[in-house]
Protein backbone atom coordinates (compact mmCIF):
# COMPACT_ATOMS: atom_id res chain seq x y z
CA UNK A 1 0.00 0.00 0.00
CA UNK A 2 1.29 2.95 -1.21
CA UNK A 3 1.68 6.19 1.59
CA UNK A 4 -1.04 8.78 1.78
CA UNK A 5 -0.63 11.61 -0.09
CA UNK A 6 -0.26 15.08 2.05
CA UNK A 7 -3.17 17.46 0.73
CA UNK A 8 -3.53 20.97 2.13
CA UNK A 9 -6.45 23.50 1.76
CA UNK A 10 -5.46 24.24 -1.91
CA UNK A 11 -5.86 20.86 -2.60
CA UNK A 12 -8.41 19.78 -1.17
CA UNK A 13 -10.36 23.12 -2.42
CA UNK A 14 -9.81 22.01 -5.88
CA UNK A 15 -10.83 18.51 -5.72
CA UNK A 16 -14.08 20.06 -4.02
CA UNK A 17 -14.08 22.15 -7.77
CA UNK A 18 -13.64 19.44 -9.53
CA UNK A 19 -16.30 16.82 -7.74
CA UNK A 20 -18.61 19.43 -8.25
CA UNK A 21 -17.59 20.15 -11.76
CA UNK A 22 -15.23 18.00 -13.70
CA UNK A 23 -15.18 20.20 -16.71
CA UNK A 24 -14.28 23.31 -14.89
CA UNK A 25 -11.53 25.24 -16.37
CA UNK A 26 -7.77 25.45 -14.94
CA UNK A 27 -8.28 29.30 -15.35
CA UNK A 28 -11.45 28.84 -13.38
CA UNK A 29 -10.18 26.72 -10.46
CA UNK A 30 -7.07 29.16 -10.12
CA UNK A 31 -9.49 32.02 -9.88
CA UNK A 32 -11.18 30.52 -6.84
CA UNK A 33 -8.17 29.01 -5.10
CA UNK A 34 -6.40 32.11 -5.78
CA UNK A 35 -3.46 31.49 -7.34
CA UNK A 36 -2.38 31.70 -11.10
CA UNK A 37 -3.43 28.74 -13.47
CA UNK A 38 0.48 27.41 -13.87
CA UNK A 39 0.56 26.03 -10.39
CA UNK A 40 -2.83 24.56 -10.42
CA UNK A 41 -2.38 22.47 -13.34
CA UNK A 42 0.69 21.18 -11.45
CA UNK A 43 -1.08 20.34 -8.71
CA UNK A 44 -3.96 18.58 -10.74
CA UNK A 45 -1.44 16.85 -12.19
CA UNK A 46 0.27 15.98 -8.98
CA UNK A 47 -3.40 14.58 -7.72
CA UNK A 48 -3.45 12.49 -10.98
CA UNK A 49 -0.17 11.11 -10.27
CA UNK A 50 -0.33 10.17 -6.98
CA UNK A 51 -4.11 8.31 -7.57
CA UNK A 52 -6.10 10.52 -5.76
CA UNK A 53 -7.95 11.67 -8.72
CA UNK A 54 -8.32 8.48 -11.17
CA UNK A 55 -10.68 9.72 -13.69
CA UNK A 56 -13.63 12.69 -14.21
CA UNK A 57 -16.68 11.11 -15.07
CA UNK A 58 -20.59 12.17 -15.77
CA UNK A 59 -23.60 11.45 -14.17
CA UNK A 60 -26.96 10.29 -16.10
CA UNK A 61 -30.38 10.27 -15.88
CA UNK A 62 -31.28 6.94 -16.54
CA UNK A 63 -35.48 7.12 -16.93
CA UNK A 64 -34.40 9.60 -20.17
CA UNK A 65 -32.15 6.87 -21.30
CA UNK A 66 -35.26 4.45 -21.36
CA UNK A 67 -33.63 2.70 -18.00
CA UNK A 68 -36.55 4.30 -15.76
CA UNK A 69 -36.26 1.42 -12.78
CA UNK A 70 -33.05 0.91 -10.26
CA UNK A 71 -32.40 -1.47 -7.42
CA UNK A 72 -30.23 -2.88 -5.52
CA UNK A 73 -29.64 -6.40 -5.02
CA UNK A 74 -28.57 -7.64 -1.56
CA UNK A 75 -26.41 -10.95 -1.88
CA UNK A 76 -25.30 -13.45 0.43
CA UNK A 77 -22.66 -16.25 -0.10
CA UNK A 78 -21.43 -19.28 1.06
CA UNK A 79 -18.47 -19.70 3.23
CA UNK A 80 -16.41 -20.84 0.27
CA UNK A 81 -17.52 -18.41 -1.86
CA UNK A 82 -14.95 -16.47 -3.82
CA UNK A 83 -16.43 -13.42 -3.87
CA UNK A 84 -14.11 -11.49 -6.69
CA UNK A 85 -15.53 -13.95 -9.11
CA UNK A 86 -19.13 -13.01 -8.59
CA UNK A 87 -18.03 -9.42 -8.43
CA UNK A 88 -16.27 -10.07 -11.76
CA UNK A 89 -19.24 -11.21 -13.17
CA UNK A 90 -21.38 -8.73 -11.84
CA UNK A 91 -18.98 -5.99 -13.25
CA UNK A 92 -19.71 -7.71 -16.93
CA UNK A 93 -23.63 -6.84 -16.85
CA UNK A 94 -24.60 -3.83 -18.38
CA UNK A 95 -27.15 -3.30 -16.34
CA UNK A 96 -24.86 -3.23 -13.33
CA UNK A 97 -24.06 0.07 -12.12
CA UNK A 98 -21.53 -0.68 -9.05
CA UNK A 99 -21.09 -3.69 -6.52
CA UNK A 100 -19.97 -3.19 -3.18
CA UNK A 101 -18.84 -5.57 -0.94
CA UNK A 102 -19.41 -5.91 2.63
CA UNK A 103 -18.97 -6.94 6.33
CA UNK A 104 -22.08 -8.13 8.80
CA UNK A 105 -25.09 -10.08 6.96
CA UNK A 106 -25.02 -9.33 3.91
CA UNK A 107 -22.13 -9.78 1.98
CA UNK A 108 -22.71 -7.78 -1.43
CA UNK A 109 -24.49 -4.99 -2.48
CA UNK A 110 -25.52 -4.75 -6.50
CA UNK A 111 -26.84 -1.49 -7.70
CA UNK A 112 -28.27 -1.95 -10.78
CA UNK A 113 -30.78 -0.30 -13.51
CA UNK A 114 -33.45 -2.06 -16.06
CA UNK A 115 -36.41 -0.98 -18.20
CA UNK A 116 -38.94 -3.43 -16.60
CA UNK A 117 -39.67 -5.62 -13.65
CA UNK A 118 -39.36 -8.58 -15.95
CA UNK A 119 -35.37 -7.36 -16.80
CA UNK A 120 -34.52 -6.94 -13.31
CA UNK A 121 -36.04 -10.48 -12.92
CA UNK A 122 -33.76 -11.51 -15.69
CA UNK A 123 -31.00 -9.73 -14.24
CA UNK A 124 -31.14 -11.29 -10.64
CA UNK A 125 -31.54 -14.80 -12.00
CA UNK A 126 -28.23 -14.29 -13.73
CA UNK A 127 -26.09 -13.07 -10.83
CA UNK A 128 -28.11 -16.56 -9.14
CA UNK A 129 -26.86 -18.58 -11.68
CA UNK A 130 -23.44 -17.55 -12.03
CA UNK A 131 -23.12 -17.19 -8.31
CA UNK A 132 -22.15 -20.82 -7.37
CA UNK A 133 -22.14 -20.00 -3.48
CA UNK A 134 -25.20 -17.08 -4.19
CA UNK A 135 -27.01 -18.41 -0.94
CA UNK A 136 -29.84 -15.95 -1.36
CA UNK A 137 -30.66 -12.38 -2.94
CA UNK A 138 -33.06 -9.62 -2.21
CA UNK A 139 -34.03 -6.82 -4.24
CA UNK A 140 -35.14 -3.75 -3.30
CA UNK A 141 -36.65 -1.50 -6.24
CA UNK A 142 -36.02 2.40 -5.75
CA UNK A 143 -38.54 5.16 -5.81
CA UNK A 144 -35.95 8.10 -5.31
CA UNK A 145 -32.75 8.88 -4.92
CA UNK A 146 -29.95 11.64 -3.70
CA UNK A 147 -26.50 10.96 -3.75
CA UNK A 148 -23.74 13.38 -2.51
CA UNK A 149 -20.34 13.78 -4.28
CA UNK A 150 -17.93 11.44 -2.50
CA UNK A 151 -16.42 13.21 0.36
CA UNK A 152 -13.23 15.22 0.10
CA UNK A 153 -10.89 13.65 3.32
Amino acid sequence: MSAPVHLDSVDLQILELLRADGRRTVRDIARLVKLSPAPVRRRIARLEESGIITGYTITTDQAKLGQGLQAVTELRFTGDTDIHDIVEFASTLPEVDEVLTLTGDVDALVRLHVDSVDDLQKVVNRLRRKGVGVLQTKTLIVIDSWQRGAPVP
